[in-house]
């Protein structure tokens, strides 16, 4: 059975929740989320408490706000136009106050929230959206293989749960 090394595609179930117990989010139910181990695809605290594991494995792990997006700044909010973001809500026609967007920057996509929406104009906050809490995740490994040549060039794992050309 395959380890969870440096060069191994990982496919996992999580459910991630805050300090009060509360859902974040869940892929349970949808596919599985992959990522390319060892290449900074994911939080380096999660990365490491998964090496070593293999298909069939759970963790329970409870990260810090320091090992997870850090803690949250003071003065991080810009004004970007509204074209720049990504990621409306289905069913949803303009942005409001408390929306988390994507915006493409020069270190690549990032996730913002929406703090004060305007006609053209949107000031944003730049925290990561999970900045400045405790998280806990539940993971259920249900995957693990080499990565191909491509995937290690590319820098993260293909197909179902990773990126799509």
């Amino acid at each position: 059975m395959t380890q969870i090394t440096d060069g191994t595609v990982v496919q996992f179930h999580y459910t991630l929740t805050d300090a009060d117990n509360t859902q974040i989010e869940t892929n349970i139910g949808s596919e599985p989320l992959a990522y390319l181990h060892g290449h900074g695809g994911m939080i380096p605290a999660l990365e490491e408490a998964l090496e070593g594991k293999a298909k069939g494995d759970t963790l329970h792990i409870t990260l810090s706000p320091e090992q997870a997006y850090g803690e949250r700044k003071e003065g991080q909010e810009q004004r970007v136009p509204l074209k720049h973001l990504q990621g409306l809500p289905k069913g949803t026609r303009k942005w409001q106050a408390g929306m988390v967007a994507v915006v493409q920057t020069d270190q690549g996509m990032r996730q913002v929230t929406v703090v004060k929406p305007g006609l053209k104009m949107v000031l944003v906050d730049t925290n990561h959206p999970l900045a400045g809490k405790t998280l806990t995740y539940d993971i259920e490994v249900t995957d693990v293989r080499e990565a191909t040549d491509e995937e290690i060039a590319h820098g993260h794992a293909h197909g179902v749960g990773g990126h799509h050309h």
